[in-house]
């Protein structure tokens, strides 16, 4: 595993991280500024005495993902009380007795940001885990997202601006002003007019909604992609030349520039500040459409990918079965030749691991109980055939029966044991199995005799298999040591699980 530092990689897990050094970098700034200072010396002093309000942030974001990784929930929410609810207020109250040249609202106010920061991420977490998997949140988008906006703006506005109709402080004669106030009765009173005033706002947003829309569907999907940068400026500016004196003049013609005393819009269609207002919106909409664009292509590729990745596995697993079936009916044949009491038995074990293999196989996971009884039913039906005893030492430590592994693993090893080192052995021949298995990691060791002018030069089938598996299922959470002797065949699978 390449251990070397890599920017991007830091940059992914300690991003929450670095927001809080951001947060706390312009709260320095921001306090300069209204100090009116010009130089460093003031600002590298705030710095200084708000580094006690930010350092349970600080460590907490740091830690966070180890947090996250290796504590139950409860244990994880023990920790975010001390630092943000315990820790954070007793050192903003040491930061007000240690400086007091400093006003107390300044440590309180970056505390105040440092746990409003803390909920924003908390909130943005659920949100990836838990909201955005949502089959209706999916489907919403961001042109339907800044649709709805622009729906609620529009009735908040004219919720605001019905409210206002006979208050003396925004009703003058001739004049009607927006005031930020709100009067249920008065929706209910003047109900046509709030109706007529969210109508007409709604169509005013629309219009610069418009041209977000011509900047997503048609000016970047098509002609930037294919036509490239200056074509696109080109394409955009002959569509504000086609657009904005029209939907400037639909403007004019609305009724509601007479209701506020004043012409809303310009009697002129061909303002220029229209056209620079038609502009500001596909420039600023420009780096969004972009961005979503870019994640939907970027959604599209993994879909790919892990569709890819499920046919290898697919195709993995059914050349695993076949391998396994076609060495146990060899045993089976072996024992029928000889008239073996054991046949009857030897078949119904097989029966037992076929139907394991054929249902629990076909799962994405299966408990590591499940494995386990999977894995002696094999023990037992290999001792039923075996010429020579064997000494086989079984070793369970730690099992949570609660974990979950995918199914078909341990079994690669196990059978790699028997076919290459146990089954070719002309005398006693010995096996030991080590497993562990916590709820973040496990660890199966498989040690066995080999006889090495037996012993064959190239891995089978079954383990290069398996590590092609491990690849796929437990992409760098994995380990798989294979290491031999004259004597001794030894393979250790770690596998970590959270």
């Amino acid at each position: 595993m390449n251990r070397s530092f890599s920017l991007s990689n830091f940059l992914l897990k300690h991003a929450e991280f670095l927001a809080f050094v951001g947060l706390w970098l312009w709260i320095g700034i921001f306090q300069v500024q209204e100090k009116d200072a010009e130089s460093w010396k003031p600002f590298l002093m705030v710095l200084i005495v708000l580094l006690p309000t930010q350092l349970p942030g600080f460590i907490f974001s740091w830690y966070k993902s180890t947090l996250l990784t290796n504590f139950t929930r409860n244990q994880f929410l023990t920790y975010w009380t001390g630092c943000f609810l315990i820790c954070l207020p007793i050192l903003t109250d040491a930061c007000v007795l240690l400086f007091p040249n400093y006003d107390s609202s300044l440590f309180v106010g970056a505390t105040l940001a440092s746990v409003s920061l803390e909920l924003i991420l908390v909130a943005n977490y659920y949100y990836l885990k838990k909201v955005q998997h949502i089959k209706w949140i999916k489907k919403i988008g961001l042109e339907n997202a800044v649709l709805l906006s622009i729906i609620l703006l529009s009735i908040v506005i004219s919720a605001m601006a019905v409210s206002s109709i006979g208050n003396p402080a925004f009703d003058t004669k001739g004049q009607l002003l927006i005031g930020f106030v709100f009067t249920p009765a008065k929706l209910i009173t003047h109900f046509w007019t709030f109706l007529s005033f969210t109508l007409q706002f709604l169509f005013m947003y629309l219009c610069g909604y418009a041209f977000f829309l011509v900047n997503s569907r048609l000016l970047v999907s098509k002609i930037l992609k294919q036509k490239g940068l200056i074509l696109y400026i080109l394409s955009a500016l002959a569509s504000i030349a086609i657009l904005y004196p029209i939907i400037g003049q639909l403007l004019i013609l609305l009724p509601i520039n007479q209701i506020f005393g004043r012409d809303i819009f310009s009697l002129n269609p061909f303002l220029l500040e229209n056209g620079f207002g038609a502009m500001a919106i596909i420039a600023l909409s420009l780096p969004i459409v972009l961005a979503i664009q870019w994640g939907a292509q970027n959604t599209h590729i993994l879909s790919l990918q892990k569709e890819k990745s499920q046919t290898e596995l697919d195709l993995l697993k059914q050349q695993l079965n076949p391998h396994f079936f076609f060495n146990t009916l060899n045993n089976l044949y072996a024992l029928s030749l000889q008239k073996s009491e054991k046949t009857s038995e030897s078949i119904l074990r097989l029966s037992e691991l076929m139907r394991y293999t054929i249902y629990k196989g076909q799962e994405e996971k299966v408990t590591i109980t499940q494995e386990i009884n999977y894995l002696e039913d094999y023990i037992e039906l290999q001792q039923i055939r075996l010429k020579k005893p064997l000494q086989l030492n079984f070793e369970k430590h730690s099992i949570d029966e609660n974990v979950q592994i995918a199914p078909l693993l341990l079994i690669v090893l196990l059978e790699n044991a028997f076919k290459h080192g146990i089954e070719p052995a002309e005398e006693t021949a010995f096996l030991n199995l080590s497993l562990t298995c916590t709820a973040q990691e496990l660890t199966f060791s498989c040690e066995n005799s080999i006889e090495l002018d037996k012993a064959e030069k190239k891995p089978g089938i079954g383990l290069t298999n398996l590590k092609k598996r491990l690849e796929l299922l437990y992409p760098n959470a994995y380990t798989l040591d294979i290491t031999s002797n004259n004597v001794i065949f030894k393979a250790d699978l770690h596998l970590k699980l959270s």
